[in-house]
């Protein structure tokens, strides 16, 4: 019997992820050997159940799709990653592509091209879902670079996008540094430095940005 294809299934959505799973079943080639419904959970699982490749969704809460994305593949450069997400803008592909992701899909891709691009992606292929690929293309062959604010999302550290993200969430400094192990000052700081680096001037402005780039579940 030829050894089936170990997946993990990444998204925050559990009737989503169950939905997913019995699609894959159906597959012989296909095992589904974990689930995960966060960035983190996603790379302690990609460690302990060593898939061949992980199904990620971008916007999910504490740590994103797009940053375990980024660690996956630099602590296991071997495992396949097919984002599978909603968004289309091309700073959601370019960064997910930057970060190392082997696919790119939306979740109202027909069940066909979704076994097309597990297939594409299992042999060492890139895949870009056919509703999205026409637009990007030319970008990403041309450097990557897009307008807006994703290249300054790359400046943020991995603290300053998670301070970022709890203030959108209308935490206020106290309850940051407790959730964080920060001392209050240090949450300042770093509210500070966001403030200048996305040339906003208050907490609203930084909710837009991060309701923008999908750091905040609405």
């Amino acid at each position: 019997m030829e050894t089936k294809h170990r997946v993990l299934i990444v998204d925050d959505h559990t009737l989503f992820r169950a939905g997913l799973k019995a699609l894959l079943l159906q597959n012989p080639e296909l095992e589904v050997v974990g689930e995960a419904g966060d960035g983190r959970d996603a790379i302690r699982c990609v460690v302990e159940l060593k898939p061949d490749l992980v199904l990620m969704d971008i916007t999910m809460p504490g740590m994103n799709g797009i940053e375990a994305v980024t660690e996956i593949k630099r602590r296991n450069p071997e495992v396949r990653v097919l984002v599978m997400t909603l968004h289309t803008a091309e700073d959601y592909i370019h960064a997910s592509l930057k970060a190392g992701a082997d696919g790119y899909i939306l979740k109202d891709a027909t069940q066909d091209e979704f076994r097309v691009a597990m297939r594409s992606v299992l042999i060492g292929k890139t895949y870009l879902s056919i509703d999205v690929s026409a637009k990007v293309v030319s970008g990403y062959l041309g450097g990557g670079k897009s307008t807006g604010t994703s290249s300054v999302y790359d400046t943020l550290t991995h603290r300053e996008r998670e301070v970022l993200k709890l203030i959108a969430e209308g935490k206020m400094n106290k309850t940051i540094a407790d959730y964080l192990n920060l001392s209050v000052k240090t949450v300042e700081k770093h509210r500070s430095n966001l403030m200048s680096k996305l040339n906003v001037h208050n907490a609203a402005g930084l909710t837009v940005y991060a309701i923008e780039n999908g750091l905040l579940v609405m």
